[in-house]
């Protein structure tokens, strides 16, 4: 039979007897001592001597910080299924993705029935646990808005809201023997779980292929379907090596599962048998040139693939990792924050040398390129329609530097990581960098374009901090871009960087700050024009540990308009912050006011990465000096009429007008106030923003614009733009990074 490529895995199936209440937690966080990967626990609600399985998973999820925990299997016809999914999902998301979902049809039916349930024939099982599995799958399916309906013969929801989403793709095992079990398995789930102790001799073989044709009917791979299988104990290690590596390597068999309670079995089982089994397994792979599971797909998977695109051809290191748009996970990477996406592959690299492999790859192909961090990208450049995408989510590793020039507030930030992600890690060390106002924003795009932020009149923008960038750069070298290491790279970079390469990692200066006093207000609009000019004013008069942010309502017949201020007083000195906050408040009729007390990373907490488009808007940005009142009367006539349905003005000044115009490509130091429109085309916008708001700008906002026309790049660049032109050429002459703002070089 067989290899499916799984990657191998090792877990325990232990008993979750109650006598002593905290043994089954005990032996579960023995197996992750002993480095297994998974603890599975059977569900027998109806036993009086067991615990209650789903609490004793939570528990052990909490006990526990990296094993893997499943029901073996769980009891459906006494699991409601929607409650179940959420139930899923919620664990999975306090886990961290350690939760998979191990389903049987039920057995045992007069402890069922005693305990409430419906008996059920075998044949109305499986056909109950196919209606539960759409039921689960839809409430998971949370960026679908339209309410779930499922009008099954056992189980029905109608009209149930979906969500929340588990916070991985949690995997479906069914516990399956007879045919249409093992059918059911081939096309609706993930896994096959049966147990070894149940089986005749050939039924693995039997099974499979019962299964595989399954899947193939069903338009899937068959290496889409993890082989799993609860084993019991053996005396001989080499005997049991032997059995294990011939079952992964015949019959597929890729997840073995000890029923065991003995602590001194299971330690041996991972620390000595399942290392064992993994190197015998991986060496005959390596000489059949075994293909990994990931990277084989199904009839309906490959009709989906793009023109354009050598599938075949992508690199090995980055096939098993790649997603194609026939892919369960292509949802979760296909779009960006606000625009979506329909990229022909994405490739998730993990090292630089794997970045440089995707390069190359990328350039080779007829399509568009694109390359993502955090994936939030509000001017859409880091996703296509048919394209490459290289998403650097996988370099998100943040590192202090405690040695050399820098120590102790140096740090090396991995660019697929998120703001939210880093200043979680810098709280601890009374560190913070300034970085927008959201967590979910990636560390990639805003270290090399701007950066203007909740801290932003205190400690200047994000780039201002970069002191070094590791780069792979046009021809797929990698190289460390810094004041004595290729000067010029790093100098356009800041401003730029998407223009002149991929940047895998920054070295950034965090600065000293401890708590931070964190304002929400809300204010009566009506006067919209003087709201504007007053809260400019007070901004402006402020200490530069203010910084403040303001979002305004469009202007509505017959509607109140409103204005959201969002402030950061960069410092715990209370009374300072309320001082410098009464004078915002005198900006307008207050409608309401909350303040807290509280880390930074409070402020930008982690933000979710599963993106769903957010309406594919066009945006217009533009600096000003001021809030003077022929601006403000010009915001004001943008937003009163129609032709955007979201404003904000950011202020950007202090601290960032310490810096030279010409440190740096990004080169507006003396503007104060950076404004963005948000419309449903630029057909609507461009008319009134270039008629009306643009003669009071003075430069534009690159992650923040959708208009392309050429003379943007000047607006973007000012007077860098021609040395910008000529580092453009050094590092870039075929212009592969084009999907970014291009500049082009004549």
């Amino acid at each position: 039979m067989p290899d499916y490529g799984q990657d191998l895995s090792f877990g325990s199936f232990l008993t979750p007897a109650n006598a002593d209440p905290q043994q089954p937690v005990r032996l579960a966080q023995l197996s992750e001592q002993a480095g297994l990967d998974l603890v599975t626990f059977q569900d027998h609600p109806y036993q009086p001597a067991f615990h209650d399985t789903w609490t004793l998973l939570s528990w052990v999820a909490a006990s526990t910080s990296t094993i893997t925990v499943s029901g073996n299997v769980l009891n459906l016809p006494l699991r409601q299924p929607a409650v179940l999914a959420r139930s899923a999902a919620s664990l999975d998301l306090l886990s961290g993705g350690r939760f998979a979902l191990g389903l049987g049809a039920g057995g045992f039916w007069d402890a069922i029935e005693g305990m409430g349930g419906t008996r059920l024939t075998p044949g109305e099982g499986v056909t109950a646990l196919g209606e539960a599995i759409e039921i689960i799958r839809g409430i998971w399916d949370a960026g679908n808005r339209r309410p779930l309906k499922v009008d099954g013969r056992f189980h029905r929801v109608a009209g149930a809201k979906r969500g929340p989403r588990p916070a991985h793709d949690v995997p479906i095992w069914l516990g399956a023997y007879k045919p249409r079990m093992l059918r059911l398995t081939g096309t609706a789930a993930d896994g096959w779980l049966p147990s070894q102790a149940y089986m005749q001799p050939g039924d693995l073989r039997r099974g499979n292929a019962t299964i595989d044709e399954a899947a193939e009917k069903a338009g899937r791979s068959p290496s889409e379907i993890r082989r799993l299988l609860n084993i019991a104990p053996q005396q001989q290690s080499d005997r049991w090596i032997d059995e294990l590596t011939g079952l992964a390597l015949e019959d597929g068999v890729s997840a073995f599962i000890l029923a065991s309670d003995d602590p001194a079995t299971l330690q041996a089982f991972g620390e000595d048998i399942a290392p064992a089994v993994r190197e015998a397994v991986g060496r005959e792979r390596a000489d059949r040139g075994t293909v990994a599971a990931n990277a084989r797909r199904g009839a309906t998977a490959l009709a989906l693939r793009r023109d354009g695109i050598d599938y075949d051809a992508v690199p090995a290191s980055l096939a098993a990792s790649a997603i194609e748009p026939g892919d369960r996970g292509y949802d979760d990477v296909r779009h960006n924050y606000l625009r979506s996406g329909r990229p022909g592959l994405v490739l998730l690299p993990s090292t630089p040398a794997e970045v440089a492999e995707a390069l190359g790859y990328a350039r080779a192909q007829d399509v568009p390129l694109g390359v993502r961090s955090g994936g939030h990208g509000v001017s859409g450049r880091s996703t296509n329609d048919g394209g490459v995408v290289v998403d650097l989510r996988r370099l998100a590793a943040i590192e202090p530097l405690e040695a050399g020039e820098g120590a102790g507030t140096r740090i090396r930030i991995g660019t697929g990581a998120t703001w939210g992600e880093v200043a979680q890690a810098l709280a601890p060390r009374g560190l913070a960098i300034s970085s927008g106002d959201y967590g979910g924003v990636g560390v990639g795009g805003l270290a090399t374009t701007g950066g203007i932020g909740l801290l932003g009149r205190t400690f200047g923008l994000t780039i201002d901090h970069v002191v070094a960038a590791d780069v792979v750069t046009a021809d797929g070298r990698i190289l460390r871009a810094s004041a004595d290491e290729h000067p010029d790279l790093l100098w356009g970079l800041r401003g730029a960087g998407g223009n002149l390469g991929i940047v895998t990692a920054v070295e950034i200066e965090a600065m000293r700050l401890g708590n931070v006093v964190y304002s929400q207000m809300v204010f009566d609009a009506s006067d919209t024009t003087g709201l504007l000019e007053r809260w400019g004013a007070a901004v402006e008069a402020a200490p530069r540990e203010l910084t403040s942010f303001l979002i305004l309502s469009p202007i509505r017949p017959g509607q109140q308009s409103v204005a959201q201020l969002m402030t950061v007083f960069a410092g715990d000195d209370t009374d300072a912050a309320i001082t410098a906050l009464e004078r915002l408040a005198d900006a307008g009729p207050l409608l309401d006011h909350k303040a807290y007390v509280m880390p930074y990373s409070g402020v930008v907490a982690p933000g979710d990465r599963h993106h769903q488009g957010g309406g594919d808007p066009v945006s217009r940005t533009g600096l000003v000096d001021h809030l003077d009142p022929a601006t403000a009367r010009a915001f004001a006539d943008l937003a009163g009429s129609g032709a955007a349905y979201f404003l904000q003005v950011r202020a950007t000044g202090g601290a960032a007008h310490d810096v030279a115009p010409d440190a740096m490509a990004y080169p507006h130091r003396h503007q104060n106030f950076l404004l963005t429109a948000l419309g449903r085309s630029h057909a609507e916008l461009d008319p009134f923003w270039d008629g009306v708001v643009a003669p009071h700008t003075n430069g534009l906002y690159l992650s923040f614009d959708t208009d392309q026309r050429p003379e943007r790049l000047v607006d973007a660049f000012g007077a860098n733009l021609p040395r910008l032109r000529e580092v453009k050429r050094a590092w870039d002459p075929d212009n592969v990074f084009r999907a970014n703002f291009p500049i082009t070089v004549p």
